[in-house]
């Protein structure tokens, strides 16, 4: 059982944020993400995509963005559940939490929030009869643990970021790697599009294109693919298949919570805290709802804010807490650690 002040669902960087904003008010958190790693879009979809509207940053990539959050909130030690989805919730009689996910891990919490993002994200699956057949067999559609492809033969299909990136990663690690792609064209960031083409001349990829990939066979295991390239039908032998066309959004099970929802989306109560129709449990970021309600990262970052101080009122009931800014109390760690501003000195001018 892990025990925990707040739950975070989902470690995108609303959530990523909410435990530094709860850590100055010295409340632990422990989060869980469908992902396998934090993040969430920003850190799956579009890690080298810039970003231009977060404040004090004229211009930062996505992953970029991921990496400053995780160092922000380091030295207050969250806890991760990754590569797991929150399936069923169930309120105590002491008003706390118990949250169990899709693998059978429990979670005790004195609140939750909920920060999917835009929900669960389930990944686009090719249009391959059998395909169901292979998941967990030789099909992935997460990289979890590069180290499952260390010396086999492995094919990627898609023409993104993601795409490119764990082909050039794997590239070191799989004893071959293929990539497919329906076009000729990649739609990524430019170094990563150059270096697959300087991969390729070194004879560290293959590349195929335009292709797309109509069958796969196997005895147990994925073992050999069809691909259709122009018209023609051609097999090829691998150990993996990687799809990576990218993620659906979905409430999931989150729906099934009784939470109020409003347009696939939790409502909440955005007067005060953000708090939804269940006491103790809040929704922010892109997953909840209210009037004049905008989908932005800095307007969840907002919502932790003030998420974080309903929860240390609710958790410590006529406790003043007085707001201080950074600048004055500095910011205390849960690892002994302490950032402050340095300290004026008092000497007379002569």
């Amino acid at each position: 059982m892990i025990t925990t002040d707040i739950l975070i669902i989902g470690a995108g960087p609303t959530g990523l944020f909410a435990v530094f904003e709860a850590g100055l008010l010295q409340m632990k958190c422990h989060l869980i993400d469908a992902l396998p790693q934090p993040g969430g879009q920003l850190a799956e979809l579009y890690p080298k995509k810039p970003i231009f509207d977060i404040p004090g940053y004229p211009e930062v990539l996505a992953g970029d963005l991921v990496n400053n959050l995780m160092e922000q909130i380091k030295q207050f030690q969250p806890g991760f559940t990754l590569g797991e989805t929150a399936e069923t919730i169930d309120k105590l009689e002491d008003g706390t939490f118990i949250v169990t996910t899709n693998k059978g891990t429990k979670h005790h919490a004195k609140a939750i929030a909920i920060a999917g993002g835009l929900g669960t994200f389930e990944p686009r699956k090719p249009l391959i009869d059998n395909i169901d057949e292979y998941e967990e067999k030789g099909v992935e559609y997460f990289v979890k643990d590069p180290e499952m492809f260390r010396d086999k033969r492995i094919v990627i299909a898609g023409g993104g970021d993601s795409a490119l990136d764990w082909s050039i990663f794997l590239s070191n690690v799989a004893s071959e790697v293929t990539l497919v792609h329906r076009r000729n064209e990649f739609r990524g960031a430019l170094d990563s599009v150059e270096k697959v083409q300087e991969l390729k001349k070194l004879g560290k990829i293959n590349l195929i294109t335009p292709a797309e990939i109509t069958a796969i066979e196997g005895n147990g295991h994925v073992q050999r693919l069809t691909l259709d390239i122009n018209g023609e039908q051609q097999t090829l032998d691998t150990d993996f298949f990687i799809p990576l066309f990218g993620l659906t959004p979905k409430l999931g099970a989150i729906a099934n919570w009784g939470l109020e929802i409003e347009k696939n989306a939790i409502k909440v109560n955005n007067a005060l805290d953000y708090q939804t129709n269940i006491d103790g449990i809040y929704a922010i970021g892109d997953v909840n709802i209210y009037p004049g309600k905008l989908k932005l990262i800095l307007c969840g970052f907002h919502e932790a804010t003030l998420m974080c101080q309903s929860v240390y009122n609710r958790l410590n009931p006529g406790k003043r807490y007085v707001l201080k800014y950074t600048t004055v109390s500095g910011v205390d760690g849960f690892d002994g650690t302490r950032k402050e501003a340095e300290k004026a000195v008092v000497k007379s001018i002569e």
